[in-house]
């Protein structure tokens, strides 16, 4: 829970250069404005938020996988449409952060849902 916390907070802090990164923000505009990557700081804080107690948090931990998934597909979309080696010229710094950052969230996507299931099947059994 917390190294998610620290991918999305450091993440997006560092790549962004604390949001002045102009090309993260142009390469996609409706996913990585600098309220996107604002959000994306926003879930950081929530999985420190949840990270001491979330053995009673199954429901949150399956929003978690939800909204992992859709960054992680979205992630897909893009990354099968567009050429990273043109964000790459324009800075590394974006490249670098758009070639993890939909790695990251399915990673984590996989991570949340084994331990939403975990928590299911606990709760169904105990």
């Amino acid at each position: 829970m917390y190294l998610s916390g620290i991918m999305n907070i450091a993440g997006v802090l560092v790549f962004s250069r604390l949001f002045t990164n102009k090309v993260i923000n142009e390469t996609d505009p409706e996913v990585m404005s600098n309220f996107g990557l604002l959000m994306i700081v926003l879930w950081g804080l929530v999985y420190f938020a949840i990270a001491s107690n979330w053995e009673q948090l199954k429901w949150v931990i399956g929003t978690v996988v939800i909204e992992k998934f859709i960054y992680g597909f979205t992630w897909t979309k893009w990354i099968m449409n567009h050429e990273l080696s043109s964000v790459y010229e324009q800075d590394t710094m974006a490249g670098i952060f758009y070639t993890i950052y939909g790695l990251n969230d399915w990673l984590f996507c996989i991570f949340f849902l084994f331990v939403f299931i975990h928590l299911s099947k606990s709760q169904r059994n105990g």
